[in-house]
């Protein structure tokens, strides 16, 4: 999917992956998976500097979203690193101005941002709102905010796009104790169905990658009691992704093959969720 004829499919085309600062996580597969097929790409995290990070943290894989850039470059592609919020919309428009100026436009958008899981799994009575607020705010406000941000110059450029949001199987099957993840996952769904109506007459394609359980850092962030087996023996494919699989497949609905595939939201999960 990645090498071959089809390696430079994406030649011209200037992507944006957010959340993309992590050793071992769906963003920075995406963007390298992006860089592969010819792209030049835009990486953002929320700015903290590994170098204050405590022993633990760079143990589980924080990665700078630098070093994201470095493995764009290594694939012979224009890489730039972005640090903002993208749930404040002067920041996130700025970011957007700054790609489209150094980069020359933008075309493709990752909605991946998302707050670390893990203080978020607790019962109803005991969700502190303003951390509801706050995964709702990165996933669900952010998600818009770039998006709006993005489509103005999409539309401009005249050449039709894609953007590609990652939700979850948590946007297709609620759980206990984890709303806030569940109520900002099912929104994206939602979203996409919008998005996917509103911006397919203009040539750009939309669709929602939901995954299943991925050995990401970001997992790591969830206590061991919380987290999801690691064998699935419910599943019918019993283990759990990598991060460079859903970077594949993230990458691929860019592509020209994928662009009948419109406003779906796709499982990625070894068969965990099938019914919808």
């Amino acid at each position: 999917m990645t090498d071959g004829a089809a390696a430079k499919e994406l030649e011209g085309r200037v992507a944006l992956v957010t959340g993309a600062g992590r050793l071992r996580g769906i963003g920075r597969a995406a963007a390298v998976a992006l860089a592969r097929l010819g792209a030049d790409v835009a990486v953002s995290g929320t700015g903290r500097d590994p170098a204050t990070f405590p022993d633990d943290e760079k143990a589980v894989g924080w990665m700078d979203v630098d070093s994201v850039v470095e493995q764009i470059r290594a694939e012979g592609r224009r890489g730039l690193a972005l640090r903002f919020d993208v749930a404040d919309r002067e920041q996130t428009e700025a970011a957007v101005e700054r790609i489209v100026g150094e980069l020359g436009r933008i075309d493709i958008l990752i909605n991946n941002a998302a707050i670390a899981r893990g203080e978020d799994r607790t019962p109803v009575q005991d969700l502190d709102p303003d951390l509801f607020q706050r995964v709702v705010d990165v996933k669900v406000r952010g998600t818009f905010l770039c998006t709006q941000a993005v489509i103005r110059h999409v539309y401009a450029q005249g050449e039709g796009g894609k953007i590609v949001n990652i939700a979850s199987v948590a946007g297709k099957r609620g759980s206990p104790n984890t709303l806030a993840y569940n109520a900002a996952n099912f929104a994206m769904v939602g979203m996409t169905q919008s998005m996917a109506r509103e911006f397919g007459p203009h040539g750009v394609n939309v669709n929602c990658v939901c995954p299943g359980a991925v050995a990401t850092s970001r997992m790591d962030d969830v206590s061991p009691d919380n987290r999801p087996r690691r064998e699935r023996p419910g599943d019918p494919v019993s283990r759990w992704g990598s991060d460079d699989e859903v970077g594949d497949f993230v990458a691929y609905l860019c592509t020209e093959a994928a662009s009948w595939i419109h406003g779906q939201s796709i499982n990625q999960d070894g068969g965990a969720i099938m019914e919808h």
